[in-house]
């Protein structure tokens, strides 16, 4: 499955596994549900569904069902968890944040209870919804992969789950072995996914100190702006670099900021430093 290509219902049967229940899914009757009867999964893998333009066209028309469950069945899995309504929706929670977005009160979905047979099948069917997707967090993708292979009991039956190579598996996991610093510069595109997994393996208090210096090296190695072949320095990267050199020279800070800012934005910059309304 290619990254950033939808999920439909067929593709997510053949990720969860053969014979899985999630394959029964494309021969069941849907069912029209109003929105207040519907909770998005508690466990969805994404914290941020992303931009939801592309599903504008639900406010007319709704091209595939959500798959849900009941509110017993999820909560015999997890019973800790707040559910009032009577579905959890495992594969459509885009889809149910566009309908509420663009104005329309009803749902079309399919119940299948033995989604929630075991958690390990709920957790791969959420999985599958997002893993792959051009637009997932890789940070929250890593976190997915690693919920599956606790419940799972090892990376090789969670690989086998995802169809995914176990090295796939482990790379996603040594994502989450870096500093929170490093983990919002690749979320950001900062950082590649090749430099954060040799970063992954460095400790922990070293990890932003050696990638520090591989970006200053590269700023010290590039070419003059202009010069074919070689791209300046991004903002943030400037930015992050003059936030590293503060206490010493705050005025790279400032100018960093202003750079990037312009004059307004300095000016809203101050106004929220100042916790006052900004005045423009």
């Amino acid at each position: 499955m290619a990254r950033g290509q939808r999920t439909n219902l067929a593709s997510l049967a053949n990720t969860v596994g053969d014979k899985s229940p999630v394959e029964q899914v494309t021969g069941m009757p849907s069912r029209t549900t109003p929105l207040t009867e519907l909770t998005p999964n508690p466990r969805n893998p994404r914290d941020d569904l992303g931009d939801l333009s592309d599903l504008e066209s639900i406010a007319d028309m709704q091209l595939q069902p959500a798959v849900v469950v009941t509110r017993a069945a999820y909560l015999r899995l997890y019973p800790d968890d707040s559910i009032t309504t009577r579905f959890v929706v495992i594969n459509g929670c885009r889809r149910l944040a566009a309908a509420h977005k663009y104005g329309r009160t009803d749902l079309a979905i399919v119940v299948n209870d033995d989604i929630a047979r075991d958690r390990v099948t709920l957790i791969s069917a959420s999985i599958a919804e997002n893993v792959d997707r051009q637009d997932f967090d890789v940070i929250e993708e890593a976190k997915a992969v690693e919920s599956l292979v606790t419940e799972c009991g090892s990376g090789v039956d969670a690989a086998n789950r995802l169809r995914k190579t176990q090295a796939w598996v482990s790379q996603r996991r040594a994502l989450l072995a870096l500093a929170p610093e490093l983990q919002t510069a690749l979320r950001r595109g900062e950082l590649a996914i090749r430099e954060a997994r040799a970063l992954a393996r460095v400790p922990l208090e070293q990890q932003v100190v050696r990638w520090q210096a591989t970006q200053d090296k590269k700023n010290h190695d590039a070419k003059p702006n202009g010069a074919p072949g070689q791209r300046p320095p991004s903002p943030s990267r400037i930015i992050a670099h003059a936030l590293s050199e503060f206490t010493s020279k705050p005025q790279l800070l400032a100018e960093a900021l202003r750079a990037h800012l312009g004059p307004d934005g300095v000016k809203t910059l101050l106004a929220v430093l100042a916790d006052e309304p900004a005045t423009i």
